[in-house]
């Protein structure tokens, strides 16, 4: 076997335990955390009264401003000199929750605003109260709508997950590296490591293609019935 294929197929089992045990968990975590505070943020922003818009506004501005790595560094090295410490992965999963939840609450926002405002006066006729409408009506509506643009972040955050090796998460990257330091072969380990990442992703693109066929399938649905 060749020297090359050989340190491939050596390294394989630690660079897959690496993603199963921490970029996995860190991606569904911080994506499930990231969606619940993009979907308030969004609530906040187009309902709530002008201060707590306001404060929703300059988190997205910050947070859309500012390189994803930066903020990592922020939290996991720049917040130790205010007496704050925390661990590499629980430093990694604020970063990139709070980086989810700026992007996706702008994908929800847009969302909602294109419901029809029709459907917001159909819900209240019936005699919804504003929550009532906005989960049984509103939300299963823009939610259709959400799942591409919400998919394609996913994805990206599954790559994105690479940088929490900068601040020490010993995912499939920072594993990768770990490997070229003592095998002098950073070729051959990042490769690997890319391969497994296009693998990932290509695995979730089709898993999104699916799903939106689903979609479109129970909004074609709802139309006919309509």
């Amino acid at each position: 076997m060749p020297h090359w294929l050989q340190l491939m197929a050596d390294s394989l089992p630690a660079l897959l335990w690496a993603g199963l045990i921490f970029t996995i968990p860190l991606t569904l975590l911080s994506f499930t955390l990231g969606l619940a505070l993009g979907l308030v943020t969004a609530v906040v922003r187009l309902f709530a009264p002008a201060p707590f818009a306001a404060v929703a506004r300059f988190y997205v501005w910050v947070i859309r401003g500012t390189p994803l790595l930066v903020q990592l560094f922020v939290i996991f090295y720049g917040l130790p000199s205010m007496g704050i410490l925390l661990d590499a992965f629980p430093a990694a999963l604020i970063g990139f929750t709070l980086n989810i939840g700026a992007y996706s609450s702008e994908i929800i926002r847009a969302v909602i605003s294109s419901v029809p405002r029709g459907q917001w006066e159909a819900a209240y006729s019936i005699g919804m109260s504003w929550s009532q409408a906005m989960r049984r009506t509103i939300l299963p509506q823009a939610g259709r709508v959400a799942v591409p643009p919400l998919s394609n972040t996913f994805i990206s955050l599954v790559k994105d997950t690479s940088l929490a090796a900068a601040i020490t998460v010993p995912e499939l990257f920072q594993t990768a590296q770990r490997i070229v330091a003592t095998s002098y072969e950073p070729l051959i380990l990042y490769i690997e490591a890319a391969l497994i990442y296009l693998v990932m992703s290509s695995v979730l693109s089709a898993l999104q293609g699916k799903l939106e066929q689903r979609f479109a399938r129970y909004g074609g649905f709802l139309e006919a019935r309509a």
